[in-house]
């Protein structure tokens, strides 16, 4: 199978790049202008989504299910999450780069999501969720976990509706590859 070499994914990514899989089996590289950011010292959210959180009995692991957390991802009819991508972001994770948030109930895995961390930049990639607001318990933990852990950058790619409901907005290029620069070069890490 093959796969993105590890160091062209880290640099791609500490240059404003990220790829995706396409319909027709090959890979492409993006850099969208403008990028959308969820902002981690402002994060917003919901009053009614922070109740629902409450009384929901989720418990947040990290990267105890990686593989299936990416799997479960990518399992939904259109998908830019190819065969090749996995075996990439696989690849990452055991390097300690990519990270999966992961949303358990009764010992059942029902939501998540997985994304890189290079210094103080994480870069989400795509949440699942198999339980109502199994995603977003995986993301609000996420937000006050970077926070915690001083990161500066938490890069969505695009802003959707979910995004914006917490905040999530979309900055020119130029301003995102500026924050970039100086994200990356921070002496933080994800886990340690």
């Amino acid at each position: 199978m093959s796969a993105i070499e590890p160091s062209v994914l880290i640099s791609a990514y500490s240059s404003g790049i990220f790829p995706m899989g396409m319909e027709n089996g090959r890979l492409s590289w993006f850099s969208p202008d403008p990028r959308g950011i969820l902002p981690i010292a402002d994060f917003h959210v919901p009053r009614s989504t922070r109740a629902e959180l409450l009384r929901s009995g989720f418990e947040i692991r990290v990267n105890t299910m990686f593989n299936n957390v990416v799997l479960a991802c990518s399992g939904r009819q259109q998908t830019w999450i190819t065969k090749e991508i996995i075996t990439s972001y696989e690849r990452l994770h055991k390097m300690g780069y990519a990270h999966s948030v992961e949303t358990w109930r009764d010992d059942k895995l029902l939501g998540g999501l997985y994304g890189v961390s290079i210094g103080g930049a994480f870069f989400g990639e795509s949440m699942f969720s198999n339980a109502p607001s199994a995603s977003k318990a995986a993301l609000v933990w996420l937000m006050e976990h970077l926070k915690n852990r001083s990161f500066i950058l938490h890069d969505t790619q695009w802003t959707t509706p979910h995004l914006a409901m917490f905040g999530g907005y979309e900055i020119p290029r130029d301003d995102y590859i500026r924050t970039l620069e100086g994200a990356v070069l921070l002496p933080v890490n994800f886990t340690g």
